[in-house]
């Protein structure tokens, strides 16, 4: 497999003028690693393996590594995925006893994931960390037998977003929308008047829900998380591209305006900002590219400083749908999962704000 860049010249087309690749005709090249590592840290940090089950906790913690390549090829609509990768994910268990609670730490790794055996489960190997003991060779047998599973059906839920064209499926959708022509007027007649935007909703005419109850099919999320920081520095991480570019490993585009566009996780979620007070709130309309067409979530992000140099970040995201629209049912799960792992604990790491 040619590696990402290195493809025949004759069949990967030149930058136009006017940025067009006509119909897709030619090959399109996507560069997916970077949107591979958020996908896979989303699928495979923070899965409960056990909870309690005879006295022992397991549980995944974080994709410590990801090496290899990952890109798709898209011609005339075409979708023709390409990856060789390897991955570490960490785990740790927990069991109680009467002295007291222990710990032991591990690795799970996949040492070849490719598109060549895409309709085969990979290889994983198990290990510990530190000595053998008999709490250590439990837990690495309890991961064989039910943290196995469970990450390889993770893994195959990537394997197939990668199928669909990965974080250039949306683009491509998009593109075929944009293409197609508007319809002729009829001779004579007036051009039609341009459609109005409607108005950008203000704070207090929001639909009123009852309380405590949500929408069939949909979620809410709700988290407080806390800070060793001025409430006015997080909000300045958050709505800081090139911060944003820092902790996360990915692409992002941020407007700073209210009604502006932004983009995140190479593109993976995208939205518009609704109300912003800086160092007080932000919230926007937000959604993951592989949610159903059109649909939307709320996010309100309210930011209290209590004392000086620490902030509680209060999160409420509503109207999180439970499915996608491939048909996943892990979408609240994940969503929630990536705010605490790959924002709020990646910005207490990389700024030193505490844990």
């Amino acid at each position: 497999m040619a590696r990402y860049g290195e493809g025949d010249k004759r069949w990967i087309v030149e930058e136009r003028a006017d940025g067009t690749n006509v119909h897709n005709w030619h090959w399109a090249e996507r560069d997916c690693l970077e949107w591979s590592r958020a996908r896979l840290s989303s699928l495979l940090a923070g899965l409960t393996v056990l909870d309690g089950e005879g006295g022992l906790t397991l549980r995944t913690v974080a994709l410590d590594k990801l090496d290899g390549e990952a890109y798709v090829n898209i011609r005339k609509g075409k979708v023709i995925p390409g990856y060789e990768l390897s991955l570490t994910l960490s785990w740790e268990a927990e069991a109680a006893s009467e002295a007291g609670a222990a710990k032991v730490a591990g690795a799970a790794e996949v040492p070849y994931l490719a598109d060549e055996n895409a309709d085969e489960d990979p290889d994983l190997r198990v290990t510990v960390r530190g000595d053998e003991t008999p709490l250590a060779r439990r837990a690495k047998d309890a991961f064989l037998a039910r943290g196995k599973p469970l990450v390889l059906e993770k893994i195959r839920e990537f394997v197939a977003a990668m199928a669909k064209g990965g974080p250039a499926k949306d683009e491509l959708e998009s593109k075929k929308t944009s293409a197609k022509p508007a319809p002729a007027a009829a001779p004579g007649a007036a051009p039609a008047a341009k459609k109005e935007e409607p108005p950008a909703p203000e704070p207090a005419a929001k639909e009123k829900k009852a309380k405590g109850k949500d929408k069939e099919g949909f979620k809410t999320i709700e988290m407080t998380e806390k800070f060793y920081c001025r409430a006015k520095d997080i909000y300045e991480i958050l709505m800081d591209e090139n911060r944003w570019k820092g902790f996360t490993q990915s692409n992002a585009r941020i407007s700073r305006d209210v009604g502006g566009e932004f983009s995140l996780f190479d593109g993976s979620i995208t939205g518009v900002n609704e109300e912003l007070q800086e160092g007080k709130l932000i919230a926007q309309k937000w959604r993951f590219g592989s949610w159903p067409d059109g649909l939307y979530s709320s996010v309100r992000l309210v930011f209290d400083e209590p004392e000086s140099g620490v902030t509680i970040i209060k999160l409420k995201q509503t109207d999180v749908p439970e499915e996608d629209k491939y048909g996943n049912s892990t979408v609240v799960e994940n969503t929630e999962r990536g705010w605490r792992e790959l924002i709020f604990q990646r910005i207490r790491g990389v700024f030193g704000f505490g844990i």
